[in-house]
């Protein structure tokens, strides 16, 4: 897949390596309206992946519906990020060693909070494996001034 955008592949393969806000993900809602959620996630090879309870339902319309959105961006001039389209997968099989990623990456010690809470409920978990389709960066750093 060609990205759009300002920034090739492997700038936005590193962005979403290194930036460490959660990623938002829309997709269709049973009742016509689109849901969005923020998840933490992990980048490796290509695909993104978030963990969220069994029961959540956001899982519960991926497994209805693959189809969804994504994006992930700087929310503090100056802005920048990425968004797409994509498919994800309900992996229940994935879903305690994506939590333990995550909190690597977010927390970086499984004892502090919110990390024993999430761990605690460590058997309901799945993994949202999220496959690009289209990838879209911006990046207003050319035209917005730094804070401060």
């Amino acid at each position: 897949m060609k990205p759009k955008g300002p920034w090739t592949g492997e700038k936005i393969d590193r962005f979403l390596r290194d930036t460490r806000v959660p990623l938002r993900i829309a997709c269709n809602g049973s009742n016509g309206h689109p849901v969005l959620v923020s998840l933490w996630y992990v980048a490796i090879e290509g695909k993104l992946y978030c963990a969220t309870q069994r029961s959540a339902r956001i899982a519960s319309l991926l497994s209805q519906d693959p189809r969804c959105a994504f994006e992930l961006s700087i929310e503090t001039p100056p802005y920048r990020g990425v968004r797409g389209q994509a498919i994800a997968t309900v992996d229940p099989d994935l879903g305690e060693r994506t939590l333990h990623m995550l909190i690597d990456r977010y927390l970086g010690d499984s004892t502090i909070p919110p990390a024993p809470l999430l761990l605690a409920r460590v058997e309901h978990e799945v993994a949202i494996v999220i496959e690009p389709q289209t990838l879209v960066s911006w990046d207003f750093r050319g035209r917005m001034a730094e804070p401060g």
